[in-house]
């Protein structure tokens, strides 16, 4: 049986080591990414909503860069949302950049009333190519 294998990419260590958490866990041909949300090196939020949308990807597609992953490796997605209603557009600009279509992912998008400062959070599962 395969191991569980902690993941970080480099540069965030600090952050991860910090909130006690691994930024993605790789189990056989699967990585399972922690929520990643618009945070700044230091791990503070993005003040711009839409620069914290965008980031919070950013981050996520670091992190699937960690194990020679891409957006396209992704299967899986839940997103976590502050005012849904009304970031959704924001939200979704981004998306339709990363996920172009028309092979998409699972979405699963939840509104909730607190993410610690932040208003959006990403998860994702993908499966890492041959290789990886």
């Amino acid at each position: 049986m395969t191991r569980p294998t902690p993941v970080f990419p480099k540069g965030r260590q600090e952050l991860y080591t910090k909130n006690r958490y691994s930024a993605a866990i790789r189990s056989g041909d699967l990585l399972f990414i922690s929520g990643q949300v618009g945070s700044r090196a230091d791990g503070s939020p993005e003040p711009d909503l839409a620069a914290q949308i965008r980031l919070a990807f950013d981050n996520l597609g670091t992190v699937l860069a960690a194990v020679g992953c891409t957006f396209q490796d992704v299967v899986d997605v839940t997103s976590f949302h502050v005012d849904p209603e009304n970031h959704a557009g924001l939200m979704l600009a981004v998306k339709d950049e990363v996920f172009p279509g028309p092979d998409y992912p699972n979405w699963t998008a939840v509104g909730v009333t607190w993410l610690s400062g932040f208003q959006f959070e990403i998860k994702a599962i993908a499966r890492i190519p041959a290789g990886g």
